[in-house]
């Protein structure tokens, strides 16, 4: 019995997808493939195999250290590693030990922008077959398997904001190279537009070379790519995605984000998803997630005859909304994030709904007896990790409807509605995750725990750093 048995993963659409894969690979021009997955960040990571061991590693698997599931957003293992037991107290996780990555024949593409190389995305197993437990695509899995169980599947469309610059310099001297815990030096950038011009036909034409490029290469991959907009601020731009059920639309998401960039930095430009960068007058990029349920009949179960959301569409808002506070941890995981949340700026401060009122955290988005009823969660930075956001989404909705929960009335002035206040820091969200117990229920006290030690490791890394405000100051005054 091969890995992929092992596994529980062989079943037959596997099989079909990968004799379809080595199909493609023979009669193609493909050298390379390369075998990518998430990694707690949401970062891909992987190895690139000639494309004659295509075949024996969707079976058997490829092998990489257990470390890289231990890392910082600086790369740094913050766990322990060469001790007995290494970071979790079993040999699994002694010495670097190996962990395997399971390519999935399903999300195999030809990468445009690389057209002798291929791509497909990893699970994460170990060994022996078993489910990595730190692997958030599994996460999101189990999530999706008790929605499952009680009727529903999980529908969202993707809306990301991001920054685009111009690549003047890219910091690569000797003295740049940066080390795990203290990166290099940022790329130096400059404006593709002054912004502030929404929506405006002549910004977009600005932009338009660049973005036309990115707009092929994203249709190659076959992700459903519904519009490109100029956003408000300084070369901001927002990319929206037709919505997918379960799995795809958080795949979509982290093969998205990684394309964007390797298209721009091809082609002289630096794309960044941070939310919002150090830069003079920049404004804050946000991911919105709409979101819906479909019922075992397929029909869109925020649907209501009457009502601009069902029942049921009430009950999983109620659960986002009681639970805000926790998920914040996944939705906005990055201590730069909570730099959004202001008042009065087309962001949330609060966890409220409203019908059509940007200013809310959860807007209602539909009409009674539309069948495209749904709910738009603006809380969401675009760094965060699209399994552990939507997982977050689920465990949090899923909850809200088995406690028949209510929203409380529409906030039409979302700004002086008196509210659940949303984190003022990524560790005030590790606090009300800590003790959140749906998500210990719903992710794991394993995961957890694990995932408040590595958010804490960045926290205290900031906390010791002498920051540019203390600096202007006290170095002056006293």
């Amino acid at each position: 019995m091969h890995l992929a048995e092992k596994a529980g993963l062989w079943n037959d659409d596997r099989k079909t997808a990968a004799r379809e894969v080595e199909r493609r690979i023979l009669a193609g021009e493909l050298t390379v493939v390369r075998l990518s997955f998430a990694d707690q960040h949401g970062i891909l990571r992987g190895k690139t195999l000639t494309a004659g061991e295509i075949g024996a590693a969707m079976t058997g698997g490829v092998g990489f250290t257990t470390t890289m599931l231990l890392k910082d957003t600086a790369h740094r293992t913050v766990f322990p590693v060469w001790g007995a037991g290494g970071a979790f107290g079993s040999s699994e996780w002694e010495g670097a030990a190996d962990v395997m990555m399971l390519p999935d024949p399903s999300t195999f593409r030809v990468l445009p922008w690389a057209p002798h190389t291929g791509w497909m995305l990893c699970d994460i197993v170990f060994a022996d077959g078993r489910p990595m437990p730190l692997s958030t695509r599994h996460i999101y899995r189990q999530a999706l398997s008790a929605l499952d169980d009680a009727g529903y599947q999980f529908f969202a469309g993707l809306e990301v904001e991001f920054h685009l610059f111009k690549l003047e310099r890219t910091n690569l001297a000797l003295g740049d190279s940066g080390q795990p815990g203290q990166p290099g030096a940022p790329p130096e950038v400059s404006l593709l537009n002054q912004g502030y011009q929404y929506l405006t036909e002549s910004r977009y034409d600005e932009m338009d070379p660049i973005l036309e490029i990115l707009r092929t290469n994203i249709m190659g991959l076959e992700l459903p790519l519904r519009s490109l907009e100029v956003e408000f601020g300084p070369s901001q731009v927002e990319f929206t995605f037709r919505a997918g059920t379960g799995l795809d639309p958080a795949d979509a998401m982290v093969l998205f984000r990684s394309a964007a960039k390797q298209v721009a930095q091809r082609n002289g430009y630096h794309l960044t998803f941070m939310c919002r960068p150090k830069l003079a007058n920049v404004m804050s990029s946000g991911w919105h997630l709409h979101q819906s349920l479909k019922d075992r009949s397929g029909a869109n179960a925020f649907t209501d005859p009457k009502e601009p959301l069902s029942p049921v569409g009430r009950q999983w808002m109620a659960g986002l909304l009681d639970h805000a506070r926790a998920a914040a941890a996944f939705s906005t995981p990055t201590l730069n994030g909570y730099k959004r949340y202001r008042p009065f700026s087309l962001a949330p401060d609060r966890a409220i709904w409203g019908r059509d009122n940007r200013g809310v955290m959860v807007r209602v988005l539909g009409a009674p007896g539309d069948p495209t009823s749904h709910l738009e969660n603006r809380v969401g930075e675009p760094a965060a990790n699209p399994y552990l956001y939507m997982a977050s989404q689920v465990v949090s909705g899923l909850n809200g409807i088995k406690r028949q929960a209510d929203p409380g009335p529409s906030a039409d002035a979302p700004y002086e509605t008196k509210a659940t206040p949303l984190p003022r820091s990524l560790e005030e969200a590790l606090s009300a995750l800590r003790e959140d117990k749906v998500f210990r229920t719903g992710f794991g006290d394993f995961f957890v725990d694990y995932y408040l030690k590595l958010k804490q490791a960045e926290i205290d890394r900031f906390n010791a750093e002498v920051s540019d405000w203390e600096q202007r100051e006290y170095f002056s005054t006293f």
